[in-house]
Parts: C-alpha cells; structure tokens; sequence
C-alpha cells in the first residue's frame, strides 16, 4: 500500500478513492479471467485477457460491445424452431444418385450435416458454376424474369448500381406480374456500401417485400453484437433454380473509390442450381426471414416432397453461424479434410484459419496428401490481409503449395475440393469469422462431373497467379513480419 500513499499525498479522500480504484481493478481483473476463458478457445480467450490486463478500460469496454458471440435468446429460439420443421419435413428424404461411386467416409459426413444444419443430402441435382460477373447476375436475373410462383433473395451485399440495375429490372418485372418478391439484405454491410439509400428506395419503388438482417438500431429495440453479421448469398425462384456462392449482388468494384483508385475487381464463384438441393437452399432464406419478420412461410414443405431429379449429383446445404450451438462449417470441413486421400485444393480469400484447420492440414500433407492454397496477392481489408500472411511460413514448410492471384483482381471465391469427387462451396471463408461470428451457407456436393468442373476453374487460378516459395517468403522485411504478426494476434479476438 506503500505506493499508493506515495502517489495520492497526506489526503485521506485521496488515499481512500486510490483504495477502491484499485480493489474495483483488482477485482475486474479476477472476474475477467473467470468469465472471459469460459466456453471459448483458448487464444481467443487469452487475446481477450492480454487486452483487458494491458488497456484494461479499453478492453472491458470493447469486451462487453463484442465479447459475446451468441445471438439474442429470442433469435436462438426461432432457429431452433426452424430446425424443428426443417427435420419434420425432410424426413426419409436423404438419398444418395449412385452409392457405388461413393467414399466410404460419405455418409457419415452427411449425417454430421444432417446433425447440425437439419438438411439432408439429396441426389438428383444438376449444377453449373459460373465465373465471370456479369454473366452471373445476368443469369440471376433472366431466372427471375422466368418466375412463376415467388422470388427470393438473400445477400450479404445488395446494391443498386449499373452493374446490377439488370437484376432491379427483373424483380420489377416480376412484383408487376403479381409474383411475390422478398429480399433480405445485411444491415451493416449494405449501409456501409455506396448507395445505401438509394438502394432501399430502389426496392420500396418497385415493391418488393423486403427486411434487413440483424438490424442494429437500439433506439427501435433491435440490437445485437454489431460485427455478428449474416453473410449468406442465395437466390430462390419458385423452388425449382437457385443461385449460391461467394458473389455479392453488387459491381465488382464494390463501388469504393479505394478500390476504383487501385483498379481491384473482384473475382467470384457462383452456382446454379436445379433439383431437391434448391427446396434447401429457400428453407434457410426462409429461416432468416422468419428471424428478421416473424413470418413463417410454409411453400418450401410441398418444395421438399415434390422436387425432380435432374441429375446425379447430391448436394447438402450446411447453414452455420451464431444462431446454432456449435461451429457447422468448421465442423464439416475439419471431418472433409481428415478424410482426403490423395488431393486437397482451397479456395479463401480470407484463410485465417484456427489450430485445429492448421493441424488437419498438416495431417494430410504428413500422410501424402497434395494440399494447395489459393489466395489474393493483394488484400482489400489490411488487418485480415496480414493476419493471413502470418500463416504462410508455417503452410509452405508443411508442404503446401500456395499460389496468390495476380492484381488488380481480389479472388473472392470460397471453395474446396477433396480428392476427385466430393466439393464445398458457399460463402464461407476458412478464418475464425465465418467459423464463430457469420451467418454461413455451405454445400458440399458429391459428383466427379462437378468436381471436374472445378477444377477447370482452379487451373484458370493456377494460370492467373505465381506460386510463393518458402525461400522468397523468408526474404521478408521485419516490419512486414510485425504487422502480420500482430494482425494475427487481433484476430484472435472473437
């Protein structure tokens, strides 16, 4: 105590007030160690206890905004309830086109799907992918142009702008055939877009229904941990076609003058879809727009039931994110990754991954596996940018191949493939954000057609970017090392 009578002087108030500054941080500092550790991972954990001990007003204010990662209760119980149906409903629809061809390893891996998402794997499903941009939201749009029942559209992103004004023109189109139109687009990622108000004008104009996911305005009572964020792209018409992947309804630009300065377009991986697979894909809208409105729609049950099989492909949608108990992509890819054999190629714009990603993948370049890595040359967001750079060293010498795509293109997609039959893709990086704090969507889909596909698009990859060699990577200045070290370090703050 002798240093706080050194400090605060012959004042008895000056000496009591420096007492209970210290006993309030002494016990803010015990409390913290057993509330922040607490069902979380250890160096999340360990990051949160580095921040509070060492800027301990800072952290504690900061923890308490964004320490939480779970969604009110109220949001938890209507997933919960979506499950429900979602079981019900699907019940003994789980099939497989051609179990001959099959790993052995599949079915188990469906029933980790089944398990955490509620959705089956279904077979009879026909997929295209598509590559370029605009082809892609002009694809999206003609679809909508030929609905006949309903539309629906779920983004991350959506924005009114020249590149996507051809897809406004569609919806508009199908709200004045008298075809029910329902969007839902992030609040925070759409408000903090370009065009924000003209885009919700734009839809008000047309006459769309339309809801903002986690909506973060306290002062209308709608407040949850601000950077939980639903980062789902997936396109609905009538339950017979669906789009899904990592593109956003957007121009490639993202409309940023950053990014028109630097001349960055962004490079994306959607997927059209046909067959029972696309009743899933609107049974998640669905469960979102029953989150955000309170509305149960019930049309995607007779979706389910009556669905044709239009190829041989089966595919199962994994949502994942805050509103589940456990990490579904996470999950997922760990089981896929510990299962390959003889290939692994990954596709993440984003790859900050955790140990456990880390461990799978050095699990299978120890037993033989080819592992590649495709990734930016270039990052559009430098926290995550340098966080993910902190992993190459450790990658290359496990013998991962990594090849960074060539500038001015963000290669944005998200996918993987194991061996030569089975794929994921959607809108999930392979970091700690979309593990832990986004609201996911993933498909794995079992179909060498489809996976020889993609392929082709990861040789156009392969074509476009230059392979990082471990002896260029040890070249690298200390200040780079630095901040991707504690870029690192922050992102560890979940």
């Amino acid at each position: 105590m002798d240093f706080l009578l050194g400090a605060v002087g012959d004042s008895p108030f000056s000496f009591w007030l420096a007492v209970a500054l210290f006993v309030i941080d002494f016990s803010v500092r015990v409390i913290a160690i057993i509330v922040v550790p607490r069902n979380r991972r250890p160096t999340s954990g360990m990051a949160w206890l580095l921040a509070i001990f060492f800027i301990p007003y800072v952290g504690i204010i900061l923890f308490l905004i964004i320490g939480s990662r779970r969604l009110p209760r109220s949001r938890r119980r209507k997933q919960d309830e979506i499950n429900r149906l979602i079981t019900e409903a699907t019940t003994g629809s789980d099939r497989l086109s051609d179990q001959r061809h099959a790993p052995p390893w599949l079915a188990s891996i469906a029933t980790l799907g089944r398990n955490l998402g509620a959705l089956p794997l279904t077979g009879g499903n026909g997929a295209t992918l598509f590559t370029e941009y605009k082809e892609t939201i002009n694809s999206m749009a003609d679809a909508v142009r030929s609905a006949e029942r309903y539309v629906h559209v779920q983004f991350y992103i959506l924005a009114y702008d020249p590149t996507t004004e051809v897809f406004f023109e569609a919806m508009k189109d199908a709200v004045d055939r008298g075809i029910p139109v329902r969007v839902l687009l992030d609040h925070v990622a759409s408000l903090r877009s370009p065009g924000y108000k003209r885009t919700r004008q734009k839809l008000e104009d047309i006459g769309v229904e339309y809801a903002l996911m986690l909506p973060v305005r306290p002062f209308r009572g709608e407040y949850q941990r601000p950077d939980l964020r639903n980062h789902r792209k997936i396109l609905v018409v009538d339950g017979t076609v669906g789009f899904m992947g990592s593109q956003n309804l957007i121009d490639s630009s993202y409309n940023k003058r950053s990014n028109r300065r630097r001349g960055l377009h962004w490079q994306d991986l959607m997927v059209r879809l046909e067959g029972p697979i696309v009743s899933g894909l609107n049974a998640i809208f669905l469960g979102d727009w029953f989150s955000e409105t309170d509305e149960v729609l019930v049309n995607w049950v007779s979706d389910i039931q009556h669905a044709e099989h239009v190829n041989n492909l089966d595919c199962q949608a994994v949502p994942s994110g805050p509103g589940f108990a456990g990490e579904n992509n996470l999950q997922m890819f760990l089981a896929l990754l510990y299962n390959a054999s003889n290939r692994i190629s990954i596709t993440s714009p984003y790859f900050v991954p955790d140990e456990s990603i880390m461990y799978a993948i050095k699990a299978a370049t120890n037993r033989g596996v080819a592992v590649e890595l495709f990734v930016s040359e270039v990052g559009d967001q430098a926290v995550v940018y340098h966080a993910q750079r902190s992993y190459y060293e450790d990658l290359l010498k496990a013998g991962v191949r990594i090849f960074m795509y060539r500038p001015p293109y963000i290669l944005h997609s998200k996918h993987f493939s194991i061996d030569d039959r089975v794929a994921v893709v959607g809108s999930s990086n392979m970091d700690m954000r979309s593990f832990s704090l986004n609201m996911e969507v993933s498909m794995m889909v079992h179909g060498k057609s489809f996976v020889d596909d993609l392929r082709l698009v990861e040789d156009g990859y392969r074509a476009n970017s230059r392979e990082l060699t471990l002896e260029e990577w040890r070249k690298q200045p200390i200040r780079s090392t630095m901040l991707d070290n504690l870029a690192r370090l922050t992102s560890a703050l979940q």
